[in-house]
């Protein structure tokens, strides 16, 4: 799971995430947390954003506080999660119990270059969070860490927080269903049940 610069590796963070995920949500950030939930196996209970940057906290909130009885795990970047800094207010003042907040950190804005963020000049995203008032915030460098986040996200008490440092690896694209009515209504079926497409 470690690269030889002492790294998680993305992927093995994400298929750990998601093992035996039962009914577990997943919200994907675009990008390459949208590649890597699907690289973990496409699932009707994924819903990957194709865009929307800065939205995927809060869509995670949104269906959290919809969906009590659900387990909702937010995967996203760095980049979009510095889009959206006052998402980790909104969250720590709603306390959803059932949330999860898993931030990939590899300090670059892969989608437009790789370009260093601000992580990568020190900015702790765990931090904050916990300024922020996450009961639970991590900062996640080891496999056993991730082990112990997937706890959380499947069984924990809400809401957590996730910084996880990744290496910064381009890695092939696994791309998930890119029609979004196809994504929305599997998603809000496998939520809600089928009879939800016809109401």
């Amino acid at each position: 799971m470690m690269s030889k610069d002492g790294l998680l590796h993305r992927r093995a963070v994400v298929a750990e995430l998601l093992r035996d995920r039962s009914d577990l949500l997943v919200i994907a950030g675009l990008g390459a947390p949208n590649w890597d939930v699907s690289a973990a196996g496409d699932h009707p209970n994924n819903f990957p954003l194709w865009g929307a940057m800065g939205s995927a906290a809060m869509i995670g909130l949104g269906l959290a506080l919809a969906q009590p009885q659900r387990r909702v795990l937010v995967i996203t970047g760095d980049g979009e999660m510095l889009m959206a800094l006052g998402a980790l207010a909104t969250i720590a003042a709603q306390k959803p119990a059932n949330l999860t907040v898993c931030v990939l950190d590899n300090e670059r804005f892969g989608e437009t270059g790789m370009q260093k963020t601000h992580t990568a000049y020190g900015i702790d995203l765990a931090g904050i969070a916990k300024a922020a008032g996450f009961p639970k915030s991590l900062l996640v460098r080891e496999a056993q860490q991730v082990t112990e986040l997937r706890e959380c996200a499947h069984n924990g008490t809400g809401p957590t927080f996730a910084q996880v440092k990744i290496d910064p690896e381009a890695l092939p694209f696994v791309l998930p269903p890119a029609e979004g009515g196809i994504l929305k209504n599997r998603f809000r079926a496998s939520v809600l049940g089928e009879e939800a497409l016809y109401n």
